[in-house]
């Protein structure tokens, strides 16, 4: 894809992996618009960035993201990238009382929204790209995060046909594998180990500019080229109790 002069979307562009992406697509000349559901969060966004457009969305809700697509049709009618960002970890197990609930609650942004979204958005005439979030734990599953894995691995396997899928109507479908970030997703403090998401966004957009449609960074990158013993390996390694 072209990184500059694009019309872009992200969903959960406030924060993390998002923000990130916000920063980097607008440093690059680019038209960004964000959607979130916390409208203080929107708002620290704009002051810093001034040129961001927000838009308030519960992406859980389907009318509401029907809504925010017919809102971009009419008021920016040439956005031409979709980046199916937003996303929520529930740190869970099925023994939980409230597991069904919070299961629920990760399928319907993780999963059911990018689903609708990439649906409705692929009818604008001048869309060129969609750019998937995934995750590393679409190859070996956390069993901390047992949902989360699973709507990662479907979202993995989705954009894969979605890329072959798409070829006729002249649409480039990258899919972005990050390892684990220190954001706060799942929770404050639960990835303070992890690598910063400038890095991440750095190689992310030395990818993007290669011309890669497959972007990954560390962990994310070793799983990706993984075979099957090394992913065995891997999962027994995260999952056994230290």
């Amino acid at each position: 894809m072209n990184i500059s002069n694009n019309i872009i979307l992200i969903t959960g562009g406030a924060s993390g992996i998002g923000l990130g992406l916000t920063e980097r697509f607008i440093k690059e000349n680019n038209t960004v618009i964000i959607c979130g559901r916390r409208d203080d969060v929107l708002e620290n966004v704009k002051v810093k960035l001034p040129s961001v457009i927000t838009r308030k969305c519960d992406l859980s809700d389907a009318k509401e993201r029907e809504e925010l697509y017919n809102w971009i049709s009419e008021n920016y009618g040439n956005l031409n990238v979709l980046i199916n960002n937003a996303g929520i970890q529930q740190w869970v197990s099925p023994i939980d009382d409230n597991f069904f609930e919070r299961a629920k609650s990760e399928i319907e942004i993780n999963i059911e929204a990018p689903l609708h979204l990439t649906s409705l958005f692929i009818k604008m005439k001048s869309l060129t790209t969609v750019i998937n979030i995934t995750s590393g734990l679409s190859f070996v599953p956390l069993t901390k995060v047992p949902v989360y894995s699973a709507t990662k691995a479907f979202f993995h396997s989705f954009t894969l046909s979605l890329r072959q899928l798409m070829k006729e109507k002249n649409i480039e479908v990258i899919e972005v594998i990050p390892p684990a970030l220190n954001t706060d997703l799942g929770g404050k403090g639960l990835h303070d180990y992890a690598a910063p998401v400038s890095d991440f966004i750095a190689a992310v957009f030395e990818q993007l500019i290669e011309g890669k449609t497959e972007v990954t960074f560390g962990f994310s990158d070793q799983m990706v080229k993984a075979g099957p013993e090394d992913l065995k390996k891997a999962f027994e390694r995260m999952n056994t109790p230290s």
